[in-house]
């Protein structure tokens, strides 16, 4: 930054006249203490008299001094207050620029908690092009999640929190704070005040899971057992388990898993898989239905009704999936390009 270029400058000039100065005094007869004494008060405009009577070549050497000394000093005081001041009024401006966008948000997902599974969940999330808001109360945290997007410090618990990171038009909350007891809180705040909002809450221990979910959380992760599940889906089966990982989160390969909703307006809603002729429209493969009670009914057979309000878990490339996206939700003609 320029300003902070100009301040170490003004900085290093005046030190380098104050040691001048005293220096100068030093020559001029007076002890190192007393010179250094008149120095700063020449350059420092107090006004004092003088520590010693000057002759004639120490009223010139303070005359150059002073032009010198009190220009640097005063170029060096300003360029201290343009910092601050700039560094403040940007620091709110920021801020103000961060919530108007927050406001024209919807859609995003918020995150309670900026640890370690925050900031994974996060970079995921907005990999996959997904607006976030990251709400922490640690400033050292939050200033690590503005690189990833919207950021609101403060506690998550608070209702006026929440609201600023725009809870009324969220799609999905996430709360992976570092306590299961500021989770459930969170949860039963968030429900509150959206209760149709999805809610993720992150669990430490497996006695907190039904807690969480009598609460109002929609699911409930607990990260070890997670973990423990995939070491042990690596030990079991190895390539199916990594093929599951490069499918959902690595990219690597072409095809990617992927949920549809089917709606109302859909052509596709009240035929059959076998009538749909998904596989030959879009080249998407479906791979299990969920219907509204959460049941889910995989590998469907081809009689397999399909009916409005079920999610469609597909396998396919983005092109692929795009047209099955169409036919499912816009009534499109879900023809494939490729």
């Amino acid at each position: 930054m320029e300003a902070w270029r100009r301040l170490r400058f003004g900085v290093a000039a005046l030190v380098g006249i104050i040691v001048a100065g005293t220096v100068g005094y030093i020559a001029l007869g007076f002890p190192w203490l007393d010179a250094l004494y008149q120095t700063v008060t020449t350059v420092a405009t107090v006004g004092f008299r003088e520590v010693q009577p000057l002759s004639a070549g120490g009223q010139a050497f303070t005359i150059v001094l002073i032009l010198v000394g009190v220009g640097t000093a005063l170029f060096t005081f300003t360029q201290v207050l343009e910092v601050v001041v700039e560094g403040h009024v940007q620091e709110v401006l920021g801020r103000r620029r961060m919530e108007r966008e927050i406001t024209r948000m919807e859609g995003h997902v918020i995150v309670c908690g900026f640890g370690r599974v925050g900031r994974n969940l996060a970079q995921y999330v907005t990999g996959a092009g997904q607006d976030v808001v990251v709400i922490d109360h640690d400033p050292a945290r939050t200033a690590a999640a503005e690189g990833l997007g919207h950021v609101v410090q403060g506690d998550a618990t608070i209702d006026d929190v929440l609201k600023e990171a725009g809870i009324e038009r969220a799609r999905v909350l996430v709360t992976a704070l570092n306590t299961d007891a500021a989770n459930l809180f969170v949860t039963l705040t968030a429900r509150s005040l959206r209760p149709d909002l999805f809610i993720v809450a992150r669990a430490r221990v497996e006695s907190s899971e039904a807690k969480l979910t009598q609460a109002g959380a929609d699911r409930v992760v607990n990260p070890q057992g997670i973990g423990g599940a995939r070491m042990a889906a690596f030990v079991l089966q190895p390539h199916v388990a990594e093929f599951l990982d490069v499918v959902m989160h690595d990219g690597s390969l072409e095809f990617r898993l992927e949920e549809i909703p089917l709606l109302q307006q859909s052509p596709l809603a009240g035929k059959s898989l076998r009538d749909a002729h998904i596989r030959d429209s879009t080249g998407a493969l479906i791979l299990a239905l969920r219907d509204g009670s959460g049941e889910f009914t995989t590998n469907p057979p081809p009689e397999t009704q399909l009916c409005a309000g079920q999610i469609l878990i597909a396998i396919g490339t983005d092109t692929q999936l795009r047209a099955l996206a169409a036919a499912a939700t816009q009534g499109g003609n879900g023809r494939s390009s490729s």
